[in-house]
């Protein structure tokens, strides 16, 4: 038998120390237990906004229905403070995170982290860069709208409107994040199709009214030729309508509006005549969100998007539905 010097061992030791340290918790995804109660995370992005809100309530009134206890955080804007939420939550010993990424790329090390501490993630309402972190593998699944199809959306409804011809002021979403790129890229996309329709600027407001306001005040000055606004969300629209409002315009006249959401303030500016129309991203992740914690606490394989089904509203709709509006 051939003898194992003490050095030839010290150093199979530390090479098995540093494989073993090198080698993610879970190679594969966390498994959930089934059980009555679960402790569950939700690090939200922000609270400065209807939309947000209204995604909170719905998360926290679904959790208190099953019993659950929900361990809430806000990060008020700051991918970075959403980093150091999920990883308190990791600390916390949470039984699973539901995670909406403020941006694409710097929630990418939160999401490992969970995984890695055996916590599955379920993303909501956005996404995260697949080349960075997989759904299916690194985390369970996303669930949320389809953003491409909105801005296709809100972008066919205005060629219609227009006639074919507008020159539109666009303005984004927080950037980096998966809504802003997606309803871009839809919109743009539907648009290099209809030479009539130029899109003269583009600057981002943060999915905020008041910077809304603000980045239409400035893009209106520079291009006071503009007869079309798209917002990636209704509260930027709502801000640049106030613009359009002061800079002696009509909105929905001199200057067509058109925005995402579906919140209860578009439709009433539709139904004013302000604004055209809005396609619907259903803050209400709740009742959905925790079903599909349950399917993959009972082992079922699940897609890698589970899509929200949203509704359009211009002025043929608005009235009719905007009391059951968020």
């Amino acid at each position: 038998m051939k003898s194992i010097s003490r050095r030839s061992l010290l150093t199979a030791t530390v090479g098995l120390a540093l494989v073993t340290r090198m080698r993610p918790a879970w190679a594969q995804l966390p498994p959930l237990a089934k059980k009555a109660s679960y402790k569950v995370g939700f690090a939200q992005t922000e609270s400065n906004n209807p939309w947000r809100l209204a995604q909170t309530e719905s998360m926290q009134s679904e959790a208190k229905k099953l019993g659950y206890q929900l361990v809430y955080t806000d990060a008020a804007g700051s991918a970075a403070k959403q980093v150091a939420d999920v990883n308190s939550m990791i600390a916390q010993g949470v039984d699973l995170i539901f995670l909406p990424p403020r941006e694409e790329k710097p929630l990418i090390p939160a999401i490992m982290n969970a995984k890695n501490a055996g916590i599955p993630v379920i993303l909501v309402d956005r996404d995260v860069d697949h080349t960075l972190a997989k759904p299916g593998e690194d985390y369970v699944t996303f669930t949320g709208s389809d953003f491409v199809d909105e801005g296709k959306r809100v972008a066919e409804w205005l060629v219609k409107a227009m006639g074919g011809n507008a020159k539109i002021i666009e303005i984004e979403g927080t950037v980096g994040s998966s809504p802003a790129n997606d309803r871009r890229k839809g919109f743009d996309t539907f648009m290099k199709d209809h030479p009539g329709m130029v899109i003269l600027a583009s600057q981002s407001g943060d999915f905020a009214r008041d910077k809304g306001r603000q980045v239409m005040e400035t893009l209106y000055q520079a291009h006071p030729d503009a007869t079309a606004v798209y917002a990636h969300s209704d509260e930027m629209a709502l801000g640049a309508i106030s613009a359009i409002e002061a800079a002696g315009k009509v909105p929905g006249k001199d200057v067509m509006v058109v925005g995402v959401d579906g919140e209860k303030a578009a439709l009433e500016a539709i139904i004013a005549g302000k604004m055209g129309a809005t396609c619907e991203c259903n803050p209400r992740f709740g009742p959905g969100a925790f079903a599909i914690m349950a399917r993959y606490a009972a082992g079922e394989t699940l897609p890698t998007f589970i899509k929200n089904e949203d509704r359009f509203f211009d002025a043929t709709n608005a009235k009719e539905n905007v009391d059951s509006a968020f």
